[in-house]
């Protein structure tokens, strides 16, 4: 389905993306990042702390964790404090390309299993499949941010991958 190279360019690009939604949210006040927008998730900063959050879950589902939730919580509001995001959204940048760095082709087959929330409900999917599903759900809500962003007035950066290359 998809190979190691892809998933690299991806971790790149889920980067330089990420870094251009924070640059023109630095502009906004505490309270624009997380008014109500009517998105998804609401504002700005609920939208990216779900981002952060769910990337945790998928790469840890991809490393072999059945139950990431019981180690990982989920939330809208953690964290809260736009320098402590920025912090932790680019240790979360690396942990991802540090994971695709060191990806071969072999280890996207075969499946990976979880666990929903409830504990009980196991689910299987191939690697290759969650390691898209990784990378499509960043561009899914990050395309969301973007509107939000554009609607307070900040600017980020273009999204195509040819601006990147």
């Amino acid at each position: 389905m998809i190979t190691s190279d892809f998933c690299r360019v991806m971790a790149s690009y889920n980067s330089w993306q990420n870094q251009s939604l924070i640059s023109a949210a630095d502009d906004l006040s505490h309270a624009a990042r997380w008014l109500d927008q009517g998105a998804f998730f609401g504002s700005i900063g609920a939208t990216l702390n779900h981002l952060y959050w769910a990337d945790a879950l998928i790469l840890a589902r991809l490393n072999g964790n059945e139950r990431p939730q019981d180690t990982i919580r989920h939330s809208l509001t953690d964290p809260s404090d736009w320098s402590d995001y920025k912090t932790q959204r680019k240790a979360r940048d690396r942990e991802i390309e540090d994971w695709a760095e060191t990806l071969t082709d072999g280890d996207l087959t075969g499946t990976v299993t979880w666990y929903q929330a409830d504990g009980t409900t196991r689910i299987v999917m191939s690697k290759s499949l969650c390691a898209a599903q990784l990378f499509n759900h960043q561009t899914h809500h990050r395309g969301q941010v973007h509107a939000m962003l554009t609607a307070a007035g900040a600017t980020p950066e273009a999204t195509d991958l040819t601006a990147q290359i």
